[in-house]
Formats: structure tokens, C-alpha cells, sequence
């Protein structure tokens, strides 16, 4: 493994002129029909094998939602680090989606379980609103492993607005003073050979206009982009993200490629060609977007 998250991501973008990332979030109602009827574990997990290999050809990484996993228990958990392991030996960047969060000792054992080891993903994603202290034990974790986390700074849910807009009394909204400390917390110490931290940022899609914005503030970090596909967000939305050179980005989809055998579309294919299918029309959108 690569000493440097950044590097090691921006690397796989480059090889596969790619900059996407499938996300898996499998939800037992939602899979092919053959797989419902098996047990739910075990169909996830067929499920989830069969998205990886017709993925990888077509994607840097994928971004494993661990919620999907830990509704089901101890199985639960251990399919989800054996698909990080799985994702990684074909040649996949795993991001896993876990969104966690705390303060002092319990931090720092979350960063540990989650950025330390060789099950581990190469990043996790990480929520801020504790401030510099509840962050700073993921971004130890993952310098010290060679891994990276991804600070949520401006999500893609409708509701977002209502509080990452709030601004205090010199005009600056919330999401501008998060996106100020996950700078800070990507400064020199934390940059690879690339120019890029390993103190990246949640980003939506979504919101294209306030992208803008923050990458001129955090012209460092790596931008995890959610909301193309399902919530609506276009390739040209997700290219606000991206700085001037169509670098420092990777846009997420998950329901609009996992579930694309669903889609009208695709109705007249075997349900793996039409994920795989989905997945290359995704990475052709993306890569034309930003002149790849």
C-alpha cells in the first residue's frame, strides 16, 4: 500500500480515467429476484460480490455504506470488512461510509477500528460537529496508517439548508466555518506528493454554487461528491467540484448503478450486465464532464 491516501486515489483516478465512485447500499428488498428469495445475509453478500467484479473494470473506488451491514448484526459486520478486503484485491479504493463521530477516548477508538489494520478501508467518512477535537483523532488514524477520512462539510439532503446555512452575524454560514477547519486540519503535514491532504471533504452535488465556494477555501482537499443519479445532480453539477485542472474530486453514485436493472433502460438485460453497463455510461458522464 501506498504511503498516502491522496496519492494512492488520485493515482486510480488517473489509470482509469475515472473519477467515480460506485456506492454499495444493498437493501434486501431491492435486489434481483434470485438473490430475495436466499437468506438476507447471504443474498446481500452474493449480491455485493457480483456488483464489485462488474464494477472495477469501470471505477476508482467504492464507498461501502456500513449501515446496510450493521442492521443485520455481528454478520453484519464481518461481510462488510470481507467485502472491504474483496473490493481491495480487485484493485478498488474502499471508502467506507460510516459517518462517525465523538470526542477524547471514544474518538480515537472509533479511528482506530475503523483506519487501523489491514481490514480497514483506505478511508471512512467522518462527521464534524464536535469541532477540531472530535476530528483530530480520525486525521492521526490516518496519517498513521496511510489512510484518509472525509469531513462532512456540505451534504446533499434537501434539508441540509436548514442548518448548514445558518450564518453568524458576519455573514458566514456554518458550512464555510466547518470547511475552514477541515483546511486547517489539511495543511502541510497532511499533504502527499500530489498536493493533496488525506483530510478530504463530504460535498453534495447538489449544490453547485456553494462548490464552487469551497474549493476556493479548501483548494487542498479531496472532494467526495454524493447526489448524481437518484437525488438528482448532473455530471456538469458534480464538475463544480472538481479545481480548474478536472483534479481533486470523486463523485459518488449508488441506487442509480447498484439498482440499475431496475431502470426501464436496462429491462432487456441479465441484471449484472445492466450494473456494469450502468457503471460505464456513469464513469464516460463523469470523465467527459471534466475533460478526462
Amino acid at each position: 500500500m501506498a504511503d498516502h491516501f491522496a496519492d494512492r486515489l488520485l493515482a486510480a483516478i488517473e489509470r482509469k480515467r475515472s473519477p467515480v465512485c460506485v456506492g454499495l447500499d444493498p437493501v434486501v428488498d431491492r435486489l434481483p429476484d434470485e438473490l430475495r428469495r436466499a437468506a438476507p445475509l447471504a443474498g446481500i453478500e452474493t449480491f455485493c460480490r457480483e456488483v464489485l467484479q462488474v464494477v472495477a473494470p469501470s471505477v476508482a473506488a467504492v464507498k461501502i455504506q456500513s449501515a446496510y451491514f450493521e442492521l443485520h448484526g455481528a454478520g453484519g459486520v464481518d461481510l462488510y470488512f470481507r467485502l472491504v478486503r474483496e473490493a481491495r484485491e480487485l484493485g478498488l479504493i474502499v471508502i467506507g461510509d460510516v459517518k462517525r463521530g465523538d470526542i477524547g477516548s471514544t474518538a480515537e477508538a472509533y479511528a482506530a477500528g475503523h483506519l487501523a489494520g489491514e481490514d480497514a478501508p483506505d478511508a471512512v467518512t467522518v462527521n464534524g460537529y464536535f469541532g477540531s477535537d472530535g476530528v483530530q483523532p480520525f486525521v492521526d488514524a490516518a496519517c498513521a496508517n496511510g489512510r484518509g477520512v472525509f469531513i462532512l462539510v456540505r451534504t446533499s439532503n434537501p434539508s441540509a439548508a436548514a442548518l448548514q446555512d445558518v450564518t453568524d452575524t458576519s455573514g458566514k454560514k456554518l458550512f464555510e466555518h466547518v470547511a475552514d477547519m477541515v483546511a486547517a486540519l489539511g495543511a502541510d503535514v497532511t499533504v502527499g506528493q500530489r498536493g493533496y491532504s488525506c483530510v478530504g471533504a463530504v460535498v453534495g452535488a447538489t449544490w453547485p454554487d456553494e462548490a464552487r465556494a469551497l474549493r476556493k477555501i479548501m483548494d487542498r482537499q479531496i472532494f467526495l461528491v454524493p447526489g448524481y443519479g437518484a437525488q438528482g445532480a448532473t455530471a456538469a453539477d458534480c464538475a463544480a467540484s472538481f479545481s480548474s485542472e478536472g483534479a481533486g474530486a470523486i463523485v459518488n453514485a449508488s441506487r442509480s448503478v447498484i439498482y440499475a436493472f431496475r431502470d426501464q433502460r436496462y429491462a432487456d438485460r441479465p441484471w449484472r450486465d445492466a450494473v456494469g453497463e450502468a457503471a460505464r455510461e456513469f464513469a464516460a458522464d463523469l470523465a467527459a464532464a471534466v475533460g478526462l
